[in-house]
């Protein structure tokens, strides 16, 4: 191909490009983007979507509304996880530890207290009872009465000791169980 034919080509492009546009700007109709395309009024597609939203909202009132009357009525549910699960969670702070009067020293303690308390939520309504989790169950209950149910930042780092031995005891006592947490 010589240069000569290349730039006639280039000049026949914007041309070309032109006219396929021109043939595109005349599709517009009074009945809309062409005759099959159906034609929809717009207004009819902001009512059907104002419906649909109060539709929504209606639901969602509902669902609410539901939730707060069967929290009220102590009719919702709450299970605890499964031992397995709040096993997990547990020992994922298994490599936390800290110094008490550190900054974050409260949350960590705090964390392992949460982690402690649903494990024994756990353990206590796993479908075997509570029987099957004795010593696990009474060396949380026995924190638990040692902390007087007072997790302020203050009593976390007193019976700091404690909370990481219990989660510690916990953990070799169940890595002695494998067939309770897999």
């Amino acid at each position: 191909m010589s240069v000569h034919t290349f730039t006639r080509a280039a000049a026949a492009l914007p041309l070309l490009l032109g006219a396929f546009l021109v043939g595109c700007s005349s599709a517009d109709t009074t009945e809309g983007p062409g005759g099959d395309v159906p034609y929809v009024a717009p207004s009819a597609n902001a009512a059907a979507a104002s419906k649909a939203a109060e539709a929504h909202a209606e639901a969602d009132a509902e669902a609410s509304a539901a939730a707060e009357d069967a929290a009220a009525s102590g009719t919702l549910a709450t299970r605890p996880a499964q031992v397995r699960d709040a096993f997990a969670t547990l020992q994922a702070t298994l490599d936390e530890t800290c110094t008490p009067g550190a900054g974050a020293c409260g949350y960590v303690l705090g964390r392992v207290n949460d982690q402690l308390m649903g494990l024994e939520a756990s353990m206590k309504a796993y479908p075997n009872g509570p029987g099957h989790f004795k010593e696990p169950v009474a060396w949380l209950a026995a924190l638990r009465t040692s902390m007087k149910d007072d997790t302020s930042t203050d009593n976390l780092e007193k019976h700091r000791s404690e909370l990481f031995g219990t989660r510690d005891r916990i953990n070799t006592w169940m890595q002695g169980h494998p067939e309770d947490y897999r």
